[in-house]
């Protein structure tokens, strides 16, 4: 797939530590909440690792707080995760299951998108990296690929009668048109290779992986019902002897 723009498969990230003196100590992975009473912001209990700035309900558990953890609570009752992307919108948490390190959460910056409607301006990126460095997709998710490309291609005009592909309502004017395809499997490599369109960038956006067989006229449906993340357990700084040890929780 060609890019264009802010069109872009998965790309493969690397992240670089720089050396340090850390100490590895094999410890009991704490339990969530405990010793802290949990916070809510509307119907989801945010807890440690998690914590809020909001001013009116304050912070969870988390002390010192973890950065990547940083719940907003929008108007009391939308909890949001930051875009790793400045000016980007990030993630709206719709529940999360402390025992499974696991949590359903929509990819705000899609909407926006979509619900511009007609416009020839798209910040448009992969999901995968808008999300910080502690979560990950989880692999049961099933996949949406968003081409954007002109009507008359002729790749995307032979997926739209094989019924492969269902045009949105995102356009710039008589330029080009984003189509969605639906029910697309995890790829492993990030690639996505065997869905490519000739002429056509694309993004790919996680979606419920509960069914195989999926509607892509549903793209707006499919995007506010979620997806399936996971986390990494955050690094606990404990204090022996008044220096600094990071602690790595067994997993």
């Amino acid at each position: 797939m060609s890019p264009c723009c802010c069109w872009f498969l998965v790309l493969a990230g690397v992240w670089w530590l720089p050396p340090t003196m850390l100490v590895d100590v094999v410890a009991e992975e704490q339990q969530p909440g405990g010793g802290c009473s949990a916070k809510k912001c509307g119907n989801v209990n945010i807890s440690d690792p998690f914590w809020l700035t909001d001013k009116d309900t304050g912070r969870s558990c988390g002390h010192p707080p973890y950065q990547d953890f940083d719940v907003a609570c929008v108007n009391n009752s939308i909890p949001k995760l930051r875009s790793s992307i400045p000016f980007n919108n990030g993630f709206e948490i719709l529940n999360i299951s402390y025992e499974q390190r696991s949590f359903y959460a929509v990819d705000l910056g899609k909407l926006d998108v979509l619900n511009a409607g007609n416009s020839c301006v798209l910040p448009f990126y992969n999901t995968s990296v808008k999300l910080n460095r502690p979560f990950r997709i989880d692999s049961v998710n099933l996949n949406l690929i968003l081409y954007n490309c002109t009507e008359q291609d002729g790749a995307a005009a032979a997926a739209r009668r094989n019924r492969e592909l269902a045009q949105t309502n995102v356009s710039c004017g008589n330029q080009w048109v984003v189509f969605a395809r639906a029910g697309v499997p995890h790829d492993p490599s990030g690639t996505y290779a065997g869905y490519a369109l000739k002429g056509c960038a694309a993004v790919v956006v996680p979606v419920p992986g509960s069914s195989a067989r999926v509607n892509a006229s549903h793209y707006e449906q499919l995007f506010k019902d979620g997806f399936l993340l996971t986390w990494n357990p955050p690094h606990q700084r404990l204090w022996w002897h008044a220096n600094p040890v990071l602690v790595t929780p067994v997993q």
